[in-house]
């Protein structure tokens, strides 16, 4: 338990750091680059040739993996991504007034803004990603709109109509929630849950399936739709019962998902959890403690710092920073040390992934550090990172 001296200065670095981010992400109008944004270069349509799959491959990882920001080379534009402003949302609606005073967040503007950003191509409330993208199997076309990015608008959502009472946005989550049930739902013989990344994908990507499961259940709270809770509970079982006997899940049940990383299995966690509560069930619990343990067991190096894959000790990521600090404050009811780790996640991240200019590095290898500028990536979870370490430092925690 930090001591009260300790706390105050934890708080008041944190504080700082979130001001310098949050100028420094207003002062770009919230706009920037993506790890996955390399097919918006204007060279693919100048050069067709190079507009196939292998070629769409090796150009998203090498922007990813270049040390230097290779986008400018590519003539890559700074976009503004729904999936970032969904979280900057959150993170306004959850910084607690002595860290970041509510005259200063943009939280109107941002839900207008978000509301605004849903794709033209459904019918209902749903989200996508300003750049086409190619996954292992299948290229995501610009502004289709996607599962997971439709989770976090519509809970970003939630949380400013928690807020606020502003009945638009618990109109637009509950218009997502339909979204996932009306053309993502799947349920057919062993194949249960939600197609992503498009609505032609199998339904067997498990941080999906638990993240939709979720909402639905956080809207099922709000609307009394019982609907959206059976097939949320239906799903979450299906891909609780894929837990793999260490506590581990897969990404997904195909043969090229079968990995194991940091931030998903912080989805997983933070979700199942959140099922929980809103669907007012403890049947998930024995899941939850079992992945949370593998978790604190394979994820972290010993100088506190979250690694991508288990027991690797790089690559960092920013966004298993992000995730982990996340993840930790959200389940420190449950493991004695979450608070301390979380504490010593966002020391070593200022030590080794904070630029003085105002932002957080995307990568630390063991002899690189890529210090590319990522809006959603790393400035936007990492907001979110910060005001959840703010608010639990503002509040006592939860009795053990």
């Amino acid at each position: 338990m930090l001591l009260q001296a300790d706390s105050a200065s934890l708080f008041n670095e944190a504080r700082a750091t979130a001001t310098a981010l949050l100028a420094h992400c207003r002062d770009r109008e919230w706009a920037g680059w993506d790890p996955y944004d390399a097919l918006n270069s204007p060279l693919l349509r100048r050069f067709p040739v190079l507009d196939c799959r292998p070629s769409r491959l090796a150009l998203t990882q090498l922007a990813k993996r270049c040390p230097s920001p290779l986008r400018g080379l590519l003539r890559v534009p700074r976009t503004v991504n729904p999936k970032a402003t969904a979280l900057f949302l959150t993170a306004f609606t959850t910084f607690p007034p002595a860290a970041c005073p509510p005259r200063e967040l943009p939280v109107s503007s941002t839900i207008d803004h978000l509301i605004a950003l849903r794709s033209p191509h459904s019918r209902h409330h749903a989200w996508g990603y300003p750049f086409p993208w190619q996954t292992r199997t299948v290229l995501v076309p610009r502004g289709a709109p996607n599962l997971v990015t439709t989770c976090f608008a519509a809970n970003a959502l939630l949380d400013a109509y928690e807020l606020r009472g502003d009945a638009r946005c618990l109109t637009a989550a509950t218009s997502a929630a339909s979204y996932l049930t009306n053309e993502l739902y799947c349920a057919e013989d062993t194949l249960i849950g939600f197609r992503y990344p498009t609505p032609l994908s199998p339904p067997t990507i498990h941080n999906a399936n638990l993240l939709a499961s979720a909402l639905l259940c956080r809207v099922y709270r709000h609307t009394g739709d019982r609907t959206l809770l059976d097939v949320a509970l239906r799903v979450a079982r299906h891909s609780a019962s894929r837990q793999q006997a260490d506590g581990s899940w897969h990404y997904g049940e195909s043969a090229a998902h079968r990995w194991v990383d940091n931030f998903h299995t912080g989805y997983n966690l933070c979700a199942l959890r959140s099922i929980g509560i809103d669907a007012a069930v403890d049947e998930f619990t024995p899941h939850l403690h079992r992945g949370l343990a593998f978790y604190l067991a394979h994820f972290f190096r010993t100088d506190g710092a979250p690694t991508y894959f288990p027991n690797r000790p790089y690559p960092v990521d920013i966004h298993c920073v992000a995730q982990a600090m996340i993840t930790l404050l959200t389940l420190r009811d449950l493991a004695h040390d979450a608070i301390e780790r979380a504490h010593a996640i966002f020391r070593w991240a200022m030590t080794h992934m904070w630029d003085p200019r105002g932002f957080f590095y995307y990568r630390v290898h063991r002899l690189t550090t890529i210090r590319v500028d990522y809006i959603r990536w790393a400035q936007a979870w990492m907001c979110v990172a910060l005001a959840t370490l703010l608010k639990s430092l503002s509040y006592p925690p939860p009795s053990r």
